[in-house]
């Protein structure tokens, strides 16, 4: 018995050993990400931008349904084009525009003096969402007044996306002014219905692929900085290498139908019932040893406590622990895996008559790790034993596949990395997925290096403006993202 303990605190002394060890070595930035020296920012004012960008709310570019804008509905978009003309002369006197056919979408090309060179592409939204009926009293400023007090910029779109498109706008008029002249070629498209289906920034994304346009990279709107982050605790800057896909499908269960004072034991209401507790009780596997996670983690475990390091440096035998951690919170949840969110539900006509058809909308967030078709053939799968269930995909419905995952070691995110950390004053910088769909989807038909990060800092609060009540964004915000738009140029076109 002694010998049988001794050899059981040997072993466990072992593992105590490949646990710490393994702990101990792991974290860090990896070695891969290209350390860049960025040049100085161009010169700009945030008060002059955090005004235009006051302007810029002001027009009412509000999409809310695909086909937006209607025939008719033009003038908001128009007027905004023309406020741009106007407002950045010189960016406008040094490249060309054109508007994508088929829609409203912007297209400027800035020719480089190098034509072996790569272009990049600047990629930002001109529509907004609307503001919910009957909330436009909770704001502490109107909503499309663009008002500028307590040094932030109140409206819809400030934050998406109208920041970033006239971040961009600054950094490239301010460079023209001072008598830039690139190298490689600058492109910039302003999409103008990225809020409800991108249908605009799918057809630029087409019209450069049939001109042979392939950039060294692709930027777009996704995250940024934040503060008192919810991973860490502090401050993290976020950079988008991925962004999930988009699946909706009906989930139909079928029954006797007839009057609610006999029902059966068994109706389509209570298979329909089965059959959405199941898909939530069985959610789509995980893996946390893929990017965007796996390196999220090994940069942002230094930034942890030592249990939470262990457990992410030792997945062989805490991984269990570690997804379960994650799957406590929403956002974790959706990081690590597709999502499954039933959203609309119908039944009887009538509170006296059965149902014959019981139908769920059920959408999906689809991680980079699955498919469409691995989605449809889970839900099938899940509810297999149901009898009645019906599984199909949603008429008329916008679907898409998870993007491709871009790399970190090239000088493109060692750029993003760099401006992120001046952005935060030194703070650790991840790679992330992002989980809502932005228009960068479309770009990864012509390059395989697309990005979502906003060169600006805020806290979660400020976050939730995303299509919320007081959407701001802040006056010191809007001189980091023209800052931040033109190292993030200058920086490229010094690279090959």
């Amino acid at each position: 018995m002694k010998q049988i303990l001794l050899g059981i605190g040997g072993l466990l002394a072992i593992l105590l050993v490949i646990l710490l060890s393994r702990t101990f070595m792991y974290g860090g930035q990896p070695d891969s990400i290209q350390q860049i020296e960025l040049p100085d920012p161009p010169a700009v004012s945030a008060e002059t931008a955090a005004q235009h960008l006051s302007e810029a709310i002001q027009m009412r570019t509000i999409t809310v349904a695909p086909g937006d804008p209607r025939p008719g509905q033009e003038g908001p978009w128009l007027e905004l084009h023309d406020w741009l003309e106007t407002t950045y002369p010189a960016f406008h006197a040094a490249a060309g525009k054109e508007i994508v056919p088929g829609g409203l979408t912007l297209l400027y090309t800035w020719e480089g003096s190098d034509p072996s060179l790569k272009p990049i592409l600047l990629m930002a939204h001109q529509d907004v969402v609307p503001v919910n009926i009957g909330t436009e009293g909770d704001w502490d400023a109107p909503p499309f007044s663009g008002a500028i007090q307590d040094g932030y910029v109140y409206g819809r779109g400030a934050i998406d996306d109208k920041g970033s498109l006239v971040g961009i706008m600054e950094a490239l008029d301010a460079l023209a002014r001072d008598g830039f002249q690139p190298k490689r070629t600058i492109l910039v498209q302003l999409g103008h219905d990225e809020e409800v289906s991108g249908s605009g920034a799918e057809a630029g994304i087409a019209l450069l692929k049939s001109r042979g346009v392939e950039p060294v990279m692709a930027l777009d709107e996704g995250f940024m900085v934040l503060e008192d982050n919810p991973l860490t605790g502090g401050t993290l800057g976020f950079i988008g290498i991925a962004e999930k896909g988009y699946l909706t499908l009906r989930v139909t269960a079928k029954g006797e139908g007839g009057h609610s004072s006999m029902p059966p034991r068994d109706s389509a209401t209570v298979r329909l019932s089965r059959a959405l507790i199941a898909l939530d009780e069985h959610q789509m596997e995980a893996n946390l040893s893929t990017p965007p996670i796996s390196d999220m983690m090994q940069i942002v475990s230094l930034e942890m406590g030592f249990t939470a390091r262990l457990a992410m440096a030792n997945q062989w035998l805490l991984g269990g622990v570690l997804e379960s951690q994650f799957a406590a919170t929403p956002a974790g949840n959706a990081m690590i895996r597709t999502t499954t969110a039933p959203t609309m539900l119908a039944g009887s006509a009538k509170e006296n008559v059965l149902a014959q058809r019981a139908t769920a909308i059920v959408n999906f967030r689809i991680h980079p790790n699955n498919t469409p078709e691995d989605v449809i053939q889970h839900v099938r799968d899940v509810t297999s034993d149901i009898e009645g269930i019906e599984v199909g995909l949603l008429e008329d419905g916008i679907g898409s596949e998870a993007s491709p995952v871009s790399a970190i070691d090239n000088r493109a995110y060692g750029v993003l990395n760099a401006v992120a950390r001046d952005v935060s004053g030194g703070a650790a910088v991840t790679p992330a997925l992002v989980l809502g769909a932005t228009d960068a989807r479309y770009a990864s038909a012509i390059t395989q290096d697309v990005y979502r990060f906003m060169p600006s800092i805020m806290s979660l609060e400020d976050s939730r403006g995303f299509h919320g009540t007081n959407e701001r964004l802040s006056v010191e915000n809007m001189g980091r993202l023209a800052r931040g738009y033109g190292q993030i140029v200058l920086a490229m076109d010094e690279g090959d």
